[in-house]
């Protein structure tokens, strides 16, 4: 846990943190590859992390979950990251979306899979945000088809609480070297401090992250 301030504190840490993580691989190896996730809190650290020294042309970018909407749409995290992310020297890295023009993500999920393939996992860094239910990327507490599902990319239905959606599966967020989560204002402080207790992943999937020993996992929250 990383203790932060106040949230831009939290931002400034974790950008500064993920940007020398991703040069470090690319001295290392080459080339890197980042996931991330949409909402509200990417909407200040995308802009910021566009501006970092890091070799761009050397990454790969893809998303942590995508609402089954128009890459135009307000709603869409490919929209997000293109806009904020996706600038400047940032520019150079080559992206792969998670949404493609099938009517319903459960169509998608065989082309979403074999693009996701041609990346190099696993991945280095995946950002993560958490939902107010303890959800991340798009496996949520009410839904109880993600916990042993194979592969990389995973459809989610549309429910009365939420629009369809393309997740990656379990599995393919734990195939990472690193994780780094983000948790804004003082109710998903609560909802982390619960997760942190033993207790089944359902509950709170967050805990997927939280109670393995697999991957390391950075978490900025406000102190």
């Amino acid at each position: 846990m990383k203790p932060c301030a106040t949230m831009q504190n939290c931002v400034v840490q974790l950008v500064k943190d993920m940007a020398g993580y991703l040069e470090l691989v690319i001295n290392m190896r080459g080339n890197a590859f980042l996931a991330v996730s949409g909402g509200r809190t990417p909407e200040h650290v995308f802009p910021l992390l566009a501006k970092q020294a890091v070799a761009w042309e050397k990454v790969s970018i893809t998303l942590a979950d995508e609402r089954w909407v128009d890459t135009e749409h307000p709603d869409s995290n490919e929209r997000l990251a293109r806009r904020l992310l996706l600038q400047g020297p940032a520019s150079r890295a080559r992206f792969v979306g998670l949404k493609t023009d099938h009517q319903n993500p459960l169509d998608a999920e065989a082309d979403v899979e074999a693009a996701l393939t041609t990346l190099n996992w696993p991945l280095d860094a995946l950002f993560l945000g958490m939902g107010e239910d303890g959800h991340i990327a798009s496996l949520f507490p009410d839904e109880k088809n993600w916990s042993d599902v194979p592969g990389l990319a995973l459809a989610v239905a549309d429910s009365e609480k939420r629009q369809p959606r393309m997740s990656l599966t379990p599995a393919a967020l734990l195939n990472s070297h690193h994780i780094f989560v983000v948790i804004s204002g003082p109710e998903k402080r609560a909802i982390l401090d619960a997760a942190m207790k033993p207790g089944p992943v359902g509950d709170y999937p967050i805990r997927l992250v939280l109670h393995q020993q697999r991957v390391p996992v950075t978490i900025y929250a406000v102190d």
